[in-house]
């Protein structure tokens, strides 16, 4: 069994990716909350929390504010694994519109990549390659100021030896869709990014996460995610790639969850 004197808090998994709320919708409020969280004592001390946080808002006429936050810390035998944070945000104006621009603002940390904090922000464009009933695609272009300091000066990239704080202007190219599957049973979503820093080539990170959900009841879903990460500079020994595959439940609230005029 997976726990032999422990105990199970919870059962919703979340990650950065999962459905994402739309900011074209016109509803003035959209929620998504999810939340894990594993204890085990015995041969095996483990404790896991993970937490997810999407809303949208429509403050005024033409303008949308979407906030997307993730939190997750994981302990192995009392040594702490993780303690990250990331926080996506995004202004849009008239995002009901074929292309539409907006402003973003990225703040985060990751204790296993040894990054205390990183923040970037900057302008781009999207554009709305489809939207049909139950099928949304999109494609974005943006270019961002950013700012990171690790808590180790010595990198996979000998160039950047010596100097905790790492800046660079990035360009990104970014591609998200959501399909309704089945009737509105099934939700299959995917985004994937590319950053390369303007100033170097080998300077660069890349993230493709998938994923599909099925509806329960009233806003609750079953959901299973797969992710994988690439960053060009990275703290000597820690690894460029990541990989992960989560599955539990997710609560999303607005009017009709998996209504094919809703994407």
């Amino acid at each position: 069994m997976l726990i032999s004197g422990g105990l199970l808090l919870g059962m919703l998994v979340c990650h950065r990716a999962g459905a994402q709320i739309n900011e074209s919708d016109t509803l003035a409020l959209q929620l998504r909350a999810s939340f894990s969280g594993v204890y085990q004592k015995g041969n095996v001390e483990l404790l896991a929390l993970r937490a997810r946080l999407d809303l949208s808002a429509m403050p005024a006429p033409n303008w949308v504010l979407k906030s997307q936050n993730v939190s997750l810390y994981q302990a192995f035998f009392n040594n702490k694994a993780d303690n990250d944070l990331f926080s996506r945000n995004f202004l849009y104006f008239s995002p009901n519109r074929r292309l539409y621009p907006y402003a973003i603002a990225f703040v985060s940390g990751n204790f296993r990549r040894k990054i205390r904090w990183r923040y970037f922000t900057g302008l781009g464009l999207t554009w709305q390659a489809l939207r049909a009933p139950g099928h949304v695609v999109k494609l974005s272009g943006n270019v961002v100021y950013e700012e990171t300091l690790f808590a180790v000066d010595a990198f996979n990239q000998e160039r950047y030896n010596g100097s905790r704080k790492l800046r660079f202007w990035r360009a990104s190219a970014y591609l998200s869709g959501q399909h309704a599957l089945a009737q509105g049973k099934f939700r299959l979503y995917y985004d994937a990014y590319w950053m390369p820093a303007l100033s170097e080539a080998n300077n660069h990170r890349t993230q493709i996460d998938a994923g599909l959900e099925l509806a329960l009841w009233r806003g609750l879903a079953f959901n299973v995610t797969y992710g994988r990460q690439f960053e060009g500079v990275v703290p000597v020994g820690v690894r460029a790639r990541d990989a992960w595959l989560l599955f539990g439940l997710s609560y999303r609230r607005d009017q009709k969850y998996f209504n094919k005029n809703n994407l």
